[in-house]
């Protein structure tokens, strides 16, 4: 089992949150967080927050 990347979180992850930081990253370079169902959103809002390139990818694989 995958789990998700939020902190303490033991659930299955379920969503890809794919993003970039614009000031260290090249448009090519991806970072993925991985999420639960409960998960996905705070962790893409946290991240939309600092202004980062965000898209959320349904799976794991």
């Amino acid at each position: 089992m995958i789990k998700c990347s939020r902190a303490g979180c033991l659930s299955p992850a379920t969503h890809r949150v794919v993003w970039r930081n614009p000031r260290i990253h090249t448009a090519d370079r991806e970072k993925i967080w991985l999420a639960c169902d409960e998960h996905v959103d705070f962790l893409s809002d946290y991240l939309r927050a600092r202004e980062f390139p965000v898209e959320v990818r349904e799976g794991v694989a």
